[in-house]
């Protein structure tokens, strides 16, 4: 994630204020080259830093990707293992980087999986970075959408059984209030890479209302005009929210 700070530029309008993507695709294009899969891997952290460049220069609010979800854990040991050495190198040597473009780093998912040198890195990235105003880069690392709404719900549990709320207190935004992510706009375009057409177990709750946009172009190969292509995708599209079209033409015009 080399980031440099962010040039200006004109961006397609509107934009969203929240992308998520699902970077997938590392594995087939190292096949392809007759490389193993973990230098698919290793090429995919070269397109983490191009888009978060990227997104920053377009001003977007939030980018969440999705970096190692709670079913990743099947794949072979040595893949596993060379992931998670990727991802503690990376944040390693990037933390001063997106500090100084002013990028505020979170993490989701339950991390406490993870060896205790990458857990230590984690809370000091987050610590480096929680005071800078720019794009907010969230790492949604083992983690998996049935995994955030089960938390949510133990701990509305917890808080029913403490006297901290009641059963007919619960509503969509009382659970909401308890998963990752409340505090931040949901997502308005979900991007996946690499030709597959479904979302994964990603932010189930969250992307409710998300734009899904599906390209064949493999993880390694996304660029900034791959980006621009999504944002005019999104751009073009009319979100209802359950009105019809003449509400919200009347909406755009008042």
């Amino acid at each position: 994630m080399s980031v440099d700070v962010p040039m200006s530029r004109a961006p397609c309008q509107p934009l969203p204020r929240h992308i998520a993507i699902v970077m997938d695709g590392n594995g087939r294009w190292a096949q392809q080259r007759s490389l193993p899969r973990t230098a698919g891997h290793r090429e995919g952290a070269k397109a983490v830093r191009r888009i978060v460049r990227a997104c920053s220069e377009r001003d977007i609010e939030v980018l969440t990707l999705f970096a190692f979800s709670s079913e990743n854990w099947r794949r072979p040991r040595p893949e596993v293992e060379v992931l998670l050495k990727l991802f503690l190198t990376t944040l390693r040597g990037e933390i001063r980087r997106l500090d100084t473009a002013n990028v505020r780093l979170r993490f989701i998912g339950d991390y406490r999986a993870f060896p205790e040198n990458l857990q230590d890195y984690i809370v000091k990235a987050e610590r480096r970075t929680a005071a800078n105003t720019g794009l907010t880069l969230v790492i949604a690392a083992n983690y998996g959408g049935r995994w955030d709404l089960a938390q949510a719900a133990r701990r509305v549990s917890e808080a029913v059984l403490e006297g901290r709320l009641q059963p007919g207190d619960i509503t969509p935004a009382v659970l909401h209030s308890f998963t990752c992510l409340s505090d931040l706009p949901e997502p308005d375009l979900f991007i996946r890479t690499g030709g597959e057409q479904r979302i994964s177990n990603f932010l189930l709750w969250q992307m409710a209302y998300a734009e899904l946009y599906f390209t064949d172009r493999l993880w390694p190969d996304y660029d900034d005009g791959d980006l621009e292509s999504a944002c005019a995708a999104f751009a073009s599209r009319q979100r209802r929210f359950g009105r019809t079209a003449e509400q919200v033409a009347q909406n755009q015009h008042a």
